[in-house]
């Protein structure tokens, strides 16, 4: 299947400190992607060097088959929605979907006023003084309008109520059907991701700790006590008060499945960062 993303041996060094290190990554189109990770893992990194905001130091990355941010055509690809999902505070949510107009040569206007109305969004109103869901949803209204074939997300319901989170992680589940747009979705929120995710990379200490359809990693790990016999090849990727997750391709008897979340924070833990 053609990867939307595609990194070998990527890297980004500031001066001394190394944010991310010999990633290397494949995600397939149509996927909404969960990208997850402590403070300070590289998701931010990965996610500027997927916009072509940042350079690499090294190693390689294609975005929908070619370098980021190669040309006009290739910007006009991909919706960005950067931390804190921002707009511009003066002006009004009419102006911000001209804006995205006269930007956008794929802008889908009927789409944008689409959602405006469904949101009971104020066209007059300043995005200054929209609540911080609503602006959220604004953000992503305009990333969506553009018309692109890869949409990036970078914690945009960090900040936001359960309410407002749930709301905003439906509509991109919307639009990843709607519009056969595929999704890349940075939070540390686990519980949120396994709401709409079906592909998952974790992030810690900079390097790539697990990656995959959620599917099939769900299908190898098992929650289990620390002291259980194990089959031959099976791992133990983490264990804390007596309970251990455990990546087994064997089937384990009396195990439980362990959920996105368990698995998630395992990989993150067995890195000795916070999660």
């Amino acid at each position: 299947m053609t990867a939307v993303i595609e990194t070998a041996g990527l890297g980004k060094r500031y001066r001394r400190r190394t944010a991310l290190a010999d990633c290397t990554i494949s995600v397939p189109a149509g996927r909404i992607a969960g990208l997850v990770g402590p403070n300070g893992a590289g998701k931010s990194t990965l996610l500027a060097l997927t916009c072509g905001l940042l350079a690499p130091t090294t190693g390689r990355i294609e975005v929908l088959g070619a370098a980021p941010a190669a040309s006009a055509a290739q910007l006009a690809r991909v919706g960005f929605v950067a931390q804190d999902a921002p707009v511009y505070a003066g002006l009004s949510v009419a102006d911000h979907l001209r804006l995205g107009a006269r930007l956008n040569p794929r802008w889908d206007a009927a789409l944008a006023r689409r959602r405006v109305e469904r949101l009971g969004l104020d066209p007059a109103q300043k995005a200054g003084q929209l609540s911080g869901g609503q602006r959220a949803q604004l953000a992503l209204t305009v990333a969506a309008a553009k018309r692109g074939e890869l949409l990036i997300l970078d914690e945009p319901v960090a900040s936001l109520d359960p309410i407002a989170r749930r709301a905003f992680l439906n509509d991109v589940l919307e639009f990843a059907g709607e519009l056969g747009v595929s999704v890349v979705l940075s939070s540390h929120l686990l519980g949120d991701l396994a709401h709409v995710c079906d592909h998952l990379i974790v992030l810690a200490g900079g390097r790539v700790q697990l990656a995959g359809d959620v599917s099939e990693l769900l299908a190898v790990h098992y929650r289990l006590p620390e002291r259980s016999d194990l089959p031959a090849g099976a791992r133990v990727v983490h264990a804390e008060r007596g309970a251990a997750v455990v990546r087994s391709g064997e089937p384990i008897p009396g195990a439980e499945r362990a959920d996105l979340e368990d698995v998630g924070l395992a990989y993150m833990m067995a890195q000795g960062v916070p999660s």
